[in-house]
């Protein structure tokens, strides 16, 4: 039978992505589309939306009205509206796979606590090549240890609006945990003036905004002789996509509980 799917922020630039790879999968069946209240797709049928012919299934602004069973939910949208869309998800009892970033310490706490009733995959990034980049920085700067300079630095378009990304974010939690120092007390976002020389344990963090910058992140460790980069470049949108519908296929089978694209993946 197949995974019957509602995706939120299904008109957006990622969530319209995630909407036409999901139309072409035989595992996945879609059953709705979330928008906010007053929004301009509201209403209409998500064919076309997602530029097909007419699918019987309509644009609302709350699951209550899906009139099918929902077995999941994906979501690309606002910290706010993920936040709203987790109460809804609990009572519906759908699992939740959600890709928003500039989540802060309450919005994440609703996650876990959403968590606790239905399983929930949390990744600030969907995409397989750069959930693999995690694991190898972290492996990299175990091994290279303290005499390597380590400095992330990620470009996206100009319309992302927190910085630094999620994914540059994650990058620097892994490399910190790896050589085993805290990285609120040695994360430095950007420099100016006269700083001063680099303390050893600094982990740089740079955001770079420009035009239509799908994703790029650089880790960078620099030694004394020597420099090592390892980069991450999305061409499109349709890897985060079809990484999240890979997500989607395997939260269905967990129990309830807070994962990740590790998790998905088995890089843990």
């Amino acid at each position: 039978m197949a995974i019957r799917v509602v995706v939120n922020g299904g008109a957006g630039r990622m969530g319209g992505r995630v909407l036409a790879h999901l139309l072409e999968d035989p595992e996945l069946l879609l059953v709705g589309v979330r928008e906010f209240s007053g929004h301009p797709a509201q209403g209409l049928d998500a064919g076309r939306v997602a530029g097909k012919e007419d699918l019987g299934v309509r644009v609302v602004a709350h699951l209550s009205g899906v009139g099918s069973e929902i077995d999941a939910v994906v979501d690309f949208s606002l910290p706010a509206a993920t936040i709203e869309l987790a109460g809804e998800v609990a009572a519906r009892k759908a699992a939740l796979v959600t890709g928003t970033t500039g989540l802060g310490g309450e919005e994440r706490q609703a996650l876990m606590d959403l968590a606790r009733e239905v399983p929930c995959v949390l990744a600030p990034n969907m995409s397989v090549g750069v959930n693999l980049l995690f694991k190898i920085a972290a492996d990299v700067a175990r091994t290279l240890g303290d005499g390597y300079d380590v400095e992330i630095v990620e470009a996206h378009h100009r319309f992302k609006v927190d910085a630094p990304s999620g994914t540059a974010v994650r990058l620097a939690h892994e490399i910190a945990r790896a050589r085993g120092v805290p990285l609120d007390e040695n994360a430095c976002y950007g420099r100016e003036g006269k700083p001063g020389p680099r303390k050893p344990d600094e982990i740089g963090i740079l955001a770079v905004r420009a035009g239509d910058i799908v994703g790029e992140h650089t880790v960078l460790f620099g030694g004394l002789g020597e420099r090592l980069e390892l980069v991450h470049r999305a061409h499109t949108r349709d890897n985060f996509a079809l990484g999240a519908l890979r997500a989607l296929k395997w939260v269905v089978k967990q129990p309830a509980g807070l994962y990740d694209m590790m998790d998905v993946l088995g890089l843990r």
